[in-house]
């Protein structure tokens, strides 16, 4: 690759050549296309747009390119959910730093030896990736500095409020410079999140990234009905046939995760887990084995849904639909098809799911009605068919009422009659309708 468009915004030679080698970026998203530009300016800025769109890059880039490597102490400070999420971050910073020398990154993650982190910071690195708990922790142990600081990201700020770290992000930022460049990302911007985003930001440049499709469009998205079937066995069955390269089977709890991968393993699967009760060292060592593709099937709560890029996903089976957020059904599918591959996302549903699928459709998603029975799909009927027919009949039971008149005087069998009538003029409708089919 001898060109890249990355080019025109004017970084510096060695960020280029990572991007070219390293990253092997030849065009930059829409939000990096947006944001790099103001970004390398200085400016704060809020992101809004849902994982996938390249956001990662579209504040690493610039924030690396004006780092000052000969000066040794904290410029970037990068806080992320999840302790995933902060790994995946701090690789691709390594990415953009590794050829050039006196560039210091640190990677500060809970559950990981305190003690031996603050030995990591006899020398203050320039730009720390880090979970909120852990990062302010060293902070207030007066570890590391954040004094220094020209430059606070908050990534998936959303899954931050709601996993409570909000407070520790607070505690970082207390301690920084009052002229701090903030960046903050979010696939949504929750109400509880706009005192802390008043409180650090002025003027902040706004961009959304609205997804032209709610999905990457070569995701075939069907839905299974469970039928009060044992629906472990079902998913099993479908795991069978689908014959993955690597699926995700997603729960909305740790306990269901943990019943389902117990169910798949009691059938002979080897099955891989991620939630939020696994020890850091057992997530580590999981998300170590999923990359190095020893599991086909991986058992998962929303905690994978959010940020964590696992590579070569074919397949994501939804055990039940997000119960809080049906935007997670966006992030859970967002796994699969990456990179212009294709996916299959397969949905179980009970009819009490009725209102949250209609939803997903208004919000652009084509679902296929199939079933698996003995091993063989089958293409079902629209499972909307029955309320369109109710539909039907009763607009035609209106119409037959409203041609059918009362009579004036009423004499005696009229009720019989009127029924003879509205039933003679249904039987006409319908053998309309049938022949317009």
């Amino acid at each position: 690759m001898e060109h890249t468009k990355f080019e025109r915004f004017d970084l510096k030679p060695f960020i280029i050549d990572a991007i070219k080698n390293e990253l092997q970026f030849f065009e930059p998203t829409e939000i990096q296309e947006r944001l790099i530009p103001s970004i390398k300016r200085g400016e704060s800025a809020i992101g809004q747009s849902q994982t996938g769109t390249g956001k990662t890059h579209a504040y690493l880039i610039p924030l690396i390119n004006n780092l000052n490597p000969e000066m040794q102490n904290v410029q970037i400070v990068i806080t992320a959910p999840t302790r995933e999420l902060a790994t995946q971050i701090y690789k691709e910073a390594l990415k953009l730093t590794s050829d050039v020398e006196g560039i210091s990154v640190k990677c500060f993650i809970g559950g990981t030896d305190k003690q031996r982190a603050i030995e990591k910071l006899k020398s203050q690195p320039q730009i720390v990736v880090g979970t909120p708990g852990r990062v302010n922790d060293l902070v207030k142990e007066q570890a590391l500095f954040v004094n220094t600081a020209k430059a606070l990201v908050v990534d998936e700020a959303d899954l931050m409020l709601d996993m409570g770290f909000i407070k520790e992000v607070d505690g970082i930022a207390s301690h920084m410079p009052e002229k701090l460049q903030m960046l903050v990302f979010s696939a949504t911007i929750p109400e509880k999140l706009k005192p802390f985003l008043k409180k650090y930001l002025e003027n902040p440049k706004f961009t959304h990234v609205a997804p032209n499709q709610a999905t990457a469009p070569n995701i075939k998205h069907v839905l299974v009905p469970a039928r009060h079937r044992d629906k472990s066995q079902l998913v099993y069955e479908m795991l069978l046939s689908y014959n993955p390269y690597l699926a995700i089977v997603f729960t909305n709890t740790k306990k269901r995760a943990e019943e389902v991968a117990a169910a798949l393993a009691g059938k002979g699967l080897k099955v891989g887990r991620i939630h939020g009760d696994l020890s850091p060292r057992e997530r580590r060592k999981m998300m170590t084995q999923i990359s190095n593709l020893e599991y086909q099937y991986v058992v998962a709560t929303d905690l994978a849904a959010r940020g964590i890029d696992i590579e070569g996903v074919s397949h994501i089976i939804n055990y039940e639909i997000p119960m809080t957020e049906l935007e997670f059904y966006i992030h859970r599918v967002g796994r699969t098809a990456r990179a212009g591959s294709s996916g299959i996302a397969a949905t179980l549903y009970d009819p009490s799911d009725d209102d949250a699928l209609v939803k997903l459709e208004k919000m652009g998603i084509e679902f296929v009605n199939m079933d698996l029975v003995k091993g063989e799909w089958r293409e079902l009927e629209d499972r909307n068919r029955r309320h369109k027919r109710k539909r039907q009949e009763n607009e035609v039971d209106k119409a037959a009422k409203s041609i059918v008149q009362k009579p004036k005087k009423v004499k005696p069998g009229y009720k019989k009659k009127m029924s003879q009538e509205m039933e003679q003029f249904k039987k006409r409708q319908r053998r309309l309708n049938r022949k317009g089919k």
